[in-house]
């Protein structure tokens, strides 16, 4: 049995709307979109133009800085618009779905006698490679770097998050053939970490190294579980791929044809029913978002949907599309009001990390939490507070500080390499002085790239 790696830092917010076990066939979308915005750091070269016939696995655009990393169709169809932003920045390529489902057929080698450049040529040439992240600094991975090894996060701490086990019933074998495909991209391990006192098909994916992991969140983001399991040093790469693409993956070597389906959950606290739906990946968000599932919002500022979780997911409007990314729509009330002396009210129905609020009383209630910042931006102020909730060897306030003042050398030196801006998504939820914690690690991440690539 696997050693349980227990975590004391981290909170576990208690959002209303967890979805119910109950998944749901969606009615499918008219068109689909792959999005260059979803992948960082990528400049998007056109392959397609509007009009052309494309199968899913048909390439749409690649990665000028990298030209082998290829993005591909999630269906068959015609290209119905390249949709364009300001100074003609590629937002999305659309894609009118025909209904066939018809897929290009790549020729898959046998892994036992495979390469790895054999089974990266096929990840590449099917559009999978850039489900591959590397780390440090989040990014698509590398094709020419040899990485130390290769992490699965089996389960999501975050709040309302989709239950791993639940979304990836059925697909054991597709599991399995995925960590043997990433098992020929490393000369080390690939490992899996699960959640404590859970058990479901993950924890049957015994060709991975597993690790048990107890503690709020964030013990579900796979940059925690890397810093408690092999962590990362300067000069030394991992990869990191989510669990529901590990299947995507695992479903091309075993048909030879590209199947994006996946399975997402509909959650939070305006929902009226939370439910998983089973939908192609690149989906048009109003396809299966209805207003008829939406409660009506009390103060009339409207609702914020939320393609990933609440505290580290990207604002979307239902004409857009699902991020390439997310497993799962969170829909919040916006919180654009404000309460004269509202910290004063000793009330219940408010939720605090101190005891500001009665709320400390009943930590197992749910609470409905809107987008309200509760407070106005201040000077950032060393309350120490953030330390309580990065179960990471770092220190959280002097590293964003070093990210804020672009001190390169402090920023190695505090950790840099270990975190994304999700990995401290928590700081931006406590924090008194509303710091955006993520952004300004993010801001760090593009100077290290752009200073030392």
């Amino acid at each position: 049995m696997s050693k349980i790696i227990k975590l004391r830092k981290g909170l576990d917010i208690h959002l209303q709307g967890e979805p119910a076990p109950k998944l749901i066939e969606a009615c499918g979308s008219d068109t689909y979109a792959v999005s260059p915005p979803d992948f960082e750091g990528v400049l998007p070269k056109l392959l397609v133009r509007e009009g052309d016939l494309v199968k899913a696995g048909s390439p749409l655009f690649f990665d000028k800085a990298n030209q082998e990393i290829i993005f591909t169709s999630p269906v068959s169809g015609v290209v119905a618009e390249i949709r364009r932003g300001e100074k003609r920045k590629l937002l999305n390529v659309v894609i009118a779905t025909d209904g066939r489902g018809e897929s290009v057929e790549f020729k898959i080698p046998s892994l036992d006698r495979a390469s790895r450049e054999d089974v990266a040529g096929v990840l590449l040439s099917a559009g999978m490679w850039p489900m591959i992240i590397s780390r440090p600094y989040g990014r698509i991975a590398n094709v020419a770097d040899r990485p130390k090894a290769i992490f699965v996060s089996g389960f999501d701490s975050a709040p309302c998050a989709p239950d791993m086990n639940f979304v990836l019933e059925g697909e054991l074998e597709n599991l399995r053939k995925g960590v043997e495909v990433l098992g020929k991209l490393t000369e080390g391990k690939v490992h899996l970490g699960l959640k404590a006192g859970t058990e479901g098909v993950l924890n049957r994916v015994d060709n991975a190294e597993q690790h048990i992991f107890k503690g709020p969140h964030p013990a579900g983001n796979v940059g925690v579980q890397i810093s408690h399991i092999d962590p990362i040093r300067k000069g030394e790469t991992v990869w990191t791929v989510d669990a529901q693409n590990l299947a995507i993956i695992g479903r091309l070597f075993r048909t030879g044809r590209v199947d994006m389906t996946k399975v997402v959950c509909m959650s939070g606290p305006q929902v009226v029913n939370p439910y998983y739906l089973r939908i192609i990946g690149g989906a048009e968000i109003k396809s299966f978002v209805m207003n008829s599932n939406i409660k009506p919002v009390k103060r009339g500022g409207g609702v914020r949907i939320v393609s990933g979780n609440a505290l580290s997911g990207r604002i979307v409007t239902r004409d857009e599309f699902m991020t390439f990314y997310s497993n799962h729509i969170t829909v919040l009330e916006e919180g654009n009001y404000h309460e004269l002396f509202g910290w004063i009210a000793p009330r219940t129905g408010k939720f605090s990390v101190s005891r500001t609020y009665f709320s400390w009383l009943c930590p197992r209630k749910r609470y409905n939490l809107d987008t309200n910042t509760n407070g106005g931006a201040r000077a950032i102020v060393m309350t120490g507070l953030w330390e309580k909730y990065v179960p990471m060897d770092i220190h959280p306030m002097y590293l964003v500080k070093a990210c804020m003042a672009g001190n390169i050398d402090k920023m190695e030196a505090l950790g840099i390499y270990e975190v994304l801006p999700e990995d401290l998504a928590l700081c931006d939820f406590v924090d008194p002085s509303k710091t955006e914690a993520q952004e300004a690690v993010a801001q760090g991440i593009n100077l290290m790239i752009k200073e030392l690539s």
